[in-house]
């Protein structure tokens, strides 16, 4: 179908201003939905102004994988942060042990060979948690895709293509049907966003 849009045509032609003038709407009034972050999502974004919405059809895939891998996840967050325990207090000796030899700072009240066991005793429990922390976290690294992981997440991190979704989308979602349970006229609000302070 070319000319003005109607109801029940397929419009090709890609001429921004024949929709806005056929729907009698501008800018910010329109959603734009599509599955191109670049092309389609970041032009109707950046030049018209209208709201995108990106479909990500392979979302549902990652929560399941990451849903699936809830408990796994739990463990893996624990031996990390008694990793993180436990090298701080590798640290603190070694700090002490360096005190200790070159004689300044506040000396501790123990034996250069007390603080050489525990270092030497916190090296061999660091050593065996990593090797459970390292099947975990390879596994985390593999859900939904063996080679580059989940779509939205590197380790800790976001994606390239989730910064590129925060970017030029105002919203995402799986499939357009979710847009189903709310009204047109619905406030979609993001969560509180995290920062590395976050508790």
């Amino acid at each position: 179908h070319r000319g003005p849009v109607r109801e029940g045509g397929v419009y090709v032609g890609g001429n921004a201003q024949l929709v806005e003038e056929s729907f009698g709407l501008v800018g910010d009034e329109i959603l734009y939905v599509g599955d191109h972050v670049f092309v389609d999502v970041s032009l109707t974004k950046s030049e018209l102004r209208w709201r995108t919405a990106l479909v990500l059809r392979n979302l549902e895939a990652e929560i399941e994988a990451l849903d699936a891998f809830a408990e796994d996840r739990r463990r893996l967050e624990e031996m990390m942060a008694e990793k993180v325990r436990l090298e701080e207090r590798y640290s603190s000796l070694r700090l002490m042990l360096q005190r200790r030899r070159a004689g300044y700072g506040p000396q501790p009240d123990r034996s250069e060979e007390e603080i050489e066991s525990e270092i030497d005793a916190i090296r061999e429990t660091l050593a065996t948690l990593d090797a459970k922390i390292a099947p975990l976290a390879k596994a985390n690294s593999e859900l939904v895709n063996p080679r580059w992981g989940p779509l939205m997440r590197a380790g800790n991190d976001k994606s390239h293509l989730a910064r590129q979704v925060e970017r030029y989308a105002d919203v995402y979602t799986s499939r357009v049907s979710n847009f189903l349970h709310h009204t047109p006229f619905v406030y979609l609000r993001s969560p509180r966003g995290s920062l590395p302070h976050d508790p």
